[in-house]
Formats: structure tokens, sequence, C-alpha cells
């Protein structure tokens, strides 16, 4: 038999793989590769964002317990497998100046320690291609941060024999991509298109805060964006991954922006998840349309 595919998907938080990715992972999940979602931390101190469970005590109490149902759900949806790293979840400090992240989080646990922690995880599941953030996190969340450095030093030192021998035989991942889910273009094509059909757009503040950031002389101007190698088609997937995000009942408004335009828009305007192909051992060429371009042959 021939080598199954396989992929792992490094996230921050339960939820993150929802909003990231998942349209993607149900595709290639339904099409027989493996697919394995990591969850760096238990995304303990979320706040409740959904407005119809807002004031419930029950999850004030017991919000990991919660998020782990949750995630549970969100993977059986998208037929994947999942892992927890197990790591404590750093919060998202606001204020001015911001407070110190709280002691044992995952922002401040030792590089080497998580490191070590996944490419245990690496080294077990092998995969082919990792996805994880880039080093912006793509927003800065402690936790995104982390989860960028930790995924790119595994996805290194698992390949290196004398790097923690204990954590099982060298693997060599052979791709790495950066999500770029919400990109400027993006968020551009789904306004214009809402305002144009005579529609509310759920983008309007932020192509407000675009437009202002590409004024000339502004004081905070926004980072470049990642270079889009990688566009994977998973239009007939945007359904199973709006139930994945529906399953972090905790986490997302039912009515919020996620589920702002109309399905049948979404698959018209943008009917792919995009990428940026950050290392690759394999020889491929961009632009791609497929995570695992130049490794089916090789592995399958």
């Amino acid at each position: 038999m021939a080598e199954p595919l396989r992929l792992m998907a490094v996230h921050a938080h339960p939820d993150d793989e929802s909003s990231k990715g998942a349209a993607s992972m149900a595709r290639y999940a339904a099409e027989g590769v493996e697919v394995l979602v990591v969850s760096c931390t238990g995304g303990e101190r979320g706040d409740v964002l959904n407005p119809r469970l807002q004031g419930d005590a029950r999850l004030a109490r017991d919000m990991a317990e919660y998020r782990r149902r949750e995630m549970a759900e969100a993977a059986r949806v998208l037929g994947v497998q999942h892992r927890w790293l197990g790591y404590v979840d750093s919060g998202l400090p606001e204020g001015d100046p911001l407070p110190p992240l709280p002691p044992g989080c995952f922002a401040l646990e030792p590089l080497e320690l998580t490191t070590n922690a996944l490419v245990h995880v690496v080294r077990e599941f092998r995969p082919h291609v990792m996805t994880t953030y880039d080093e912006t996190g793509g927003y800065p969340h402690p936790d995104h941060i982390m989860c960028h450095k930790v995924s790119l030093a595994a996805f290194e030192a698992a390949a290196d024999p004398e790097a923690f021998p204990a954590a099982g035989p060298a693997w060599q991942v052979d791709k790495l991509y950066y999500h770029a889910t919400f990109h400027r273009r993006r968020i551009r094509a789904f306004h214009d298109a809402m305002i144009e059909r005579g529609l509310e757009s759920p983008f309007a503040e932020w192509v407000q805060r675009m437009d202002a950031d590409a004024e000339e002389g502004h004081a905070h101007p926004a980072p470049p964006e990642l270079e889009i190698t990688t566009r994977v088609e998973c239009a007939d997937w945007f359904e199973t991954r709006d139930r994945a995000l529906l399953a972090h009942a905790t986490q997302i408004d039912p009515d919020g922006f996620f589920f702002g335009v109309p399905m049948d828009l979404q698959r018209e305007m943008w009917p792919t998840e995009d990428y940026h192909l950050a290392v690759s051992h394999v020889p491929t060429t961009t632009p791609e349309d497929d995570l695992f371009a130049g490794l089916r042959e090789g592995v399958a």
C-alpha cells in the first residue's frame, strides 16, 4: 500500500484551527490525507465572545472543560485528529502599559521545553507538511507569536537526530506553510462585493483601518503582508468550516463577521484558502494549488 500523506496544523488555541485553514483540512481529510491538529494551549483564559452565552457563571467557572468539549466536536466535524500540547493559555494582555503575562503561561515557557514537546508529536505523527503562523502570529497575541517560534524550531529540530534524542527517530517534514487567511486583498474583495450588492459589509471597520494605514506618512503603517504562494481550492468545504467554527460556541458569535458574507458570494469571490510557503525540502514551483505539490508522486 502507498504511504498516506500527512498534514499537521499547529495552532495556539482551540478555535484557531476552525478559523484558519479549516476548509483545506476538511478537504484533505475527505481525500484520505491524515490530518492532525495540535493545540498548544487549552484556551483557558479565553473570554466568552458569544453574546448569547455571556453572563453564564458555569462558563467562567470551567472554561477549560467547555473548550475541550468544543474542540472535540470541531475535530469531529472536520474529520481530523487532535492533540493537546498541554500548555496554559497566556491570555491577551490589555492596558497601557500592558500588564505582565501570568507566570507559567505558554508564552513564558522556555523555548527548548516547548520545542521538545512538539518534536515528540512531529516524530510520532511524521507529517509531510506543517502549517502554522508567521512571525507576527497573524495578530499580536503572545500565544500566536510563541506558536510560530515553537513550530519553526520543531520543524527544524525534528530532522536533527542529535536534537532531543529521547523524542524518537528523526523525521524531516518536507514543507512548512504560514496561514495567509485575513489578508488585505481578500478583505477588500469581500467588502467591495457586499457594497456593490447593496449589503452591509462586515469588514467596513477593517477597510477603514486599512485605508488609514495606507495614507502617506501614517505614524504606524501596517506591516507588509505575506506573499501568497499557494491557493487551495476548498469552497465545497466552507459549510464544514462554518460548522466547526460554531462548535466553539463560547468563542464564536453566530451573528459575527465570520458569517457576514453570503456563502454563494464566498464561493464566487474567493473559493480558496491561502498560504505562504516558508520552507520546502522538495522541488516545487509557485504559485501552487496544493499543499502537497512536489510530494504526491514521491509519497503516494
